[in-house]
């Protein structure tokens, strides 16, 4: 009970998240008087981050800043206006594309939703679509980027589970499909009840030239995914060459990036990367402290009384974590439930630890586009000058589908595990 309350003391005075952990820890320890565990404190934080897989975060970050610097975000959105551009409501199905390939590249929700709102919004409001729609659309494409590979947030989870970062990367792929073709039903649904228009169809040379020109960006992720999916290349390995490509690519075919550029580059990506590692540090703390106070146990007892049956434990779950996703943000949603809910999930009810993980991380960034905090909806508002209260109400439908789609996985659990061996 006092672990607690300094964690939410320390919290609600404006305490990092990662410190908040790391001070609540320490309080449990002055609690329950046995200060040998004081010796374990820094072999605990060590040991978080003692793992290969997590190589891959800075590596992944690193690519999603060559590709913002070197223009090759924007190939990729001209590739998908050449496709699907001239149909009712083209640059919305622009937007939920590009965000799925751009997804694949950066991996990171909040990272993405910056740039793409930068792109898309206000091209979508050239064209006579609502500010607040198309922002709103564009935080829900940011959702791709913690759930198709590579996701930073995967391969957080992957190291606290204890599982392999490559399958976990896989195991996102089909969820992440399915959920881009739910949100273009979405947006052919609402497109044909509002009567969004139409972009001026290009010619099959104009088609030939955009996508030719996009060729090398797509075969960035094309490399990353099929490299981890072959075994070619774990996803550390992968992430390394993707950095490469991306480099070569903004150098020498976009033109846009300048090796020049390349310091402020890796400052901001080695920033985010310490953020994101940092929390994992925290993380291992969390896990230990709540291990050694039998606090997976103790819950397991009740949840127990209320899910019979592994569906009825993930149905449970979805609702735990989609509350929690809405006043924490992802990482340190994860932290904050994989420890408790995972060992209920594997050791009670059998679950596939892969499986969970991609119900998991798809609840928490949801909760990143519902309110009271609704971080995605303000970054894109930032970027835009909508409004994010009605950003939320306009894109509700996107909201229901993603709903659905993880009622299915809940049930269905081979959707997630299709690719893995």
């Amino acid at each position: 009970m006092l672990t607690s309350t300094a964690f939410l003391v320390v919290m609600l005075v404006g305490v990092p998240i990662g410190l908040c952990l790391c001070v609540a820890a320490i309080v449990y320890v002055l609690a329950s008087g046995n200060m040998v565990l004081f010796q374990s404190y820094p072999l605990q934080m060590f040991n978080a981050v003692d793992s290969y897989g997590l190589i891959a975060i800075p590596l992944f970050v690193l690519i999603g800043e060559i590709m913002n610097a070197g223009g090759i975000t924007k190939k990729i959105v001209d590739m998908a206006m050449a496709f699907v551009g001239s149909l009712r409501g083209g640059l919305a199905y622009v937007n939920a594309i590009a965000n799925m390939f751009v997804a694949s590249i950066l991996g990171s929700a909040t990272a993405q939703v910056a740039i793409m709102s930068q792109i898309m919004v206000p091209e979508m409001e050239k064209k006579g679509y609502d500010k607040d729609f198309s922002a709103g659309l564009t935080a829900y494409g940011g959702m791709l980027g913690s759930i198709m590979p590579p996701s930073v947030m995967f391969v957080v989870y992957s190291v606290m589970a204890q599982v392999s970062v490559s399958d976990m990367l896989m195991a996102g792929l089909v969820p992440g499909l399915i959920l881009t073709a739910l949100f273009c039903v979405v947006i052919a649904i609402i497109g044909h009840c509002q009567k969004f228009p139409r972009s001026e169809p290009q010619t099959f040379k104009q088609r030939a030239a955009t996508v030719w020109a996009a060729v090398p960006s797509l075969s960035i992720p094309i490399v990353i995914v099929g490299s981890i999916f072959s075994g070619l290349a774990s996803a550390t390995e992968a992430g390394a060459v993707g950095a490469v490509m991306s480099l070569l690519i903004g150098r020498f075919w976009t033109r846009r990036l300048r090796f020049s550029d390349m310091p402020a580059i890796m400052t901001r990506a080695g920033l985010y990367s310490a953020i994101v590692l940092f929390l994992v540090v925290a993380a291992g703390v969390l896990s230990w402290i709540l291990v050694f106070g039998r606090v997976p146990q103790e819950v397991a007892g009740w949840i127990q009384t209320v899910a019979k049956d592994p569906v009825t434990f993930m149905l449970l779950a979805n609702v735990i974590l989609l509350v929690i996703g809405t006043v924490i943000d992802g990482i340190p949603g994860l932290i904050m439930t994989v420890p408790i809910l995972l060992p209920i999930a594997t050791e009670v009810y059998g679950i596939d630890p892969h499986h969970f993980g991609v119900v998991v991380v798809i609840n928490l960034v949801l909760g990143l586009l519902s309110p009271p905090v609704g971080l995605c909806f303000f970054v894109a508002a930032a970027a835009t000058g909508a409004n994010p209260g009605r950003m939320f109400m306009v894109t509700m439908p996107f909201f229901l589908i993603t709903c659905v789609l993880l009622v299915i996985l809940s049930v269905f659990p081979t959707i997630s595990l299709i690719f893995i061996g």
